[in-house]
């Protein structure tokens, strides 16, 4: 996967005011420069934080906003007030910005100096005073932020920040997202509609068809050098089952899931797409409903929904971009069985061919099992465990007049035995709180069957993404009850119908 956060900004933004004199301004700014250089020497912001000249007036202000909004390199702004920044002076900056804010309540010092502290101290050192001004006109304005509390320089201030940064990439990556649909979604199926127009005013993401012959054309012109490369990955990286192999009896069907996997990327690559869905209803000429090469690709980053799902799509492409470069994954993923005997309860998550192997440490086998839907040939795909971690189950649902996230909180588990005749990848986990809890909650939010599970990021980016897109974030974690959680449903329900207006 392209790193997605090369290139990437984000801009520290100082307030103060022409009232302290030129000598405390240039205080301001020398500090606020240390302030940048801890956040960037902190190793846990993958975004490059550049510094900003000091911000004093109102012309100043809205056109450091319009800056931000015109530069497409950057992705959201921090903003601090190093002293005291009258809060009208950024009323129409704020109206103006578009990008993600994050207010960061900090100062210069991490150690009040009792012994020495005069009131020249006091005139510069004023966020304790000047950020309570900023707050109440982000406030008064409504405008969506995350706040973080903190001296720079220690690590849980630059760790929050850090996550804050990989939602707003997360935020850019929607903005630009175009995702190509090869095929309807599944007939009949509800949870998979959506309406693609509201999505794109929402998120920025481009959803739109192209005819499955596009894919089957462009598979007839995939050469065999394409193929032979492809190949010798395939059994370089993976554990390759016999029948499979160069000289195997069904070697071609690995060389036709090689020249899907060489297609899709030409296609998408072609059209600016960095997701895709596809459905086995509508297969066309394919000889494969594609099984590694959607595998392959989600572990490259693009995003991926399966019978059409673009919503989940462009979930895995966001959970792709916001977990770049941390231990774990992001996959499609999809509840399908309970183990219900008591004290062992929890979900055995899988689909028929299509789980991202960034899921799992070990290295996959690849096989060719029959698939009994589609009506085509034994398709090929990677089988492998998902490595237990801590992790996340978020989906995407259109409730009509609002789209909804729900996230579950769970836990990544090792298989109770093993599952010697399920020839697909899979992942077992447990969610919080428990089993009987999550899914009734999971029910009453309307949440979908297809997800994205994520190893690699946390609820609190999620809770970043939801508060940057406006969207509803529902949680099902550690102290979720069903009465409690079935009550913010309806509340929620309320607060959006209010904010959108009649």
């Amino acid at each position: 996967m392209k790193n997605p956060f090369e290139g990437k900004q984000i801009w520290l933004l100082t307030g103060s005011q022409g009232l302290y004199g030129e000598e405390t301004l240039a205080q301001v700014a020398e500090q606020s420069q240390q302030v940048a250089a801890l956040l960037n020497d902190s190793g846990d912001i993958p975004v490059e934080v550049v510094w900003r000249p000091v911000l004093t007036d109102s012309e100043t202000i809205l056109r450091a906003m319009l800056d931000a909004d015109s530069d497409d390199s950057v992705i959201g702004v921090i903003c601090w007030m190093h002293t005291f920044s009258p809060a009208k002076m950024w009323i129409r900056g704020l109206e103006a910005l578009r990008k993600p804010l994050l207010h960061l309540h900090t100062q210069a010092h991490e150690q009040l100096p009792w012994s020495t502290i005069d009131m020249d101290f006091m005139n510069l050192n004023q966020a304790a005073h000047g950020d309570r001004e900023f707050g109440y006109i982000l406030t008064r304005l409504g405008v969506p932020r995350t706040t973080v509390v903190g001296y720079a320089g220690q690590h849980e201030v630059t760790q929050r920040i850090g996550i804050w940064s990989r939602a707003a990439a997360g935020w850019d990556a929607a903005q630009h997202l175009t995702l190509a649909r090869f095929g309807d979604n599944m007939r009949y199926v509800a949870v998979t509609e959506g309406d693609k127009t509201e999505a794109e005013i929402r998120f920025g993401t481009s959803v739109n068809t192209w005819g499955i012959n596009d894919l089957t054309d462009t598979i007839a012109e995939v050469t065999d050098l394409q193929i032979d490369s492809l190949i010798a990955e395939y059994v370089e990286s993976y554990d390759v089952v016999p029948e499979l192999l160069p000289g195997g009896e069904r070697h071609e069907s690995l060389r036709y899931a090689a020249a899907q996997e060489a297609a899709l990327r030409t296609l998408l690559e072609q059209v600016g797409a960095t997701a895709f869905t596809d459905t086995f209803e509508d297969l066309g000429a394919l000889k494969q409903l594609p099984g590694l090469a959607v595998q392959r690709l989600m572990a490259d980053g693009y995003g991926f929904g399966a019978e059409g799902d673009w919503k989940t799509a462009v979930l895995v492409r966001i959970a792709k971009v916001m977990g770049y470069g941390l231990p774990g994954g992001a996959s499609l993923m999809e509840d399908y069985s309970y183990n219900f005997v008591p004290g062992e309860q929890k979900i055995l998550g899988a689909h028929m061919l299509e789980v991202c192997p960034s899921l799992s440490d070990d290295k996959p086998k690849l096989e060719i099992h029959p698939l009994g839907i589609g009506d085509r040939e034994d398709p090929v795909r990677l089988v492998f465990n998902a490595t237990p971690r801590p992790g996340l189950v978020v989906a995407l649902s259109d409730l009509r007049d609002r789209f909804r996230l729900t996230a579950n909180v769970v836990d990544v588990v090792e298989p109770d035995q093993p599952l010697p005749k399920l020839p697909v990848a899979r992942a077992v986990w447990n969610p919080a709180p428990d089993l009987a809890t999550s899914a009734a909650c999971w029910l009453a939010a309307g949440a979908a069957h297809h997800t994205v599970m994520t190893t690699a990021v946390g609820l609190d980016a999620w809770r970043d993404f939801a508060t940057i897109a406006g969207v509803e974030l529902a949680v099902i974690d550690e102290d979720t009850t069903q009465t409690k959680f079935e009550s913010e449903l309806k509340w929620s329900a309320v607060y959006y119908r209010v904010a959108q207006g009649f």
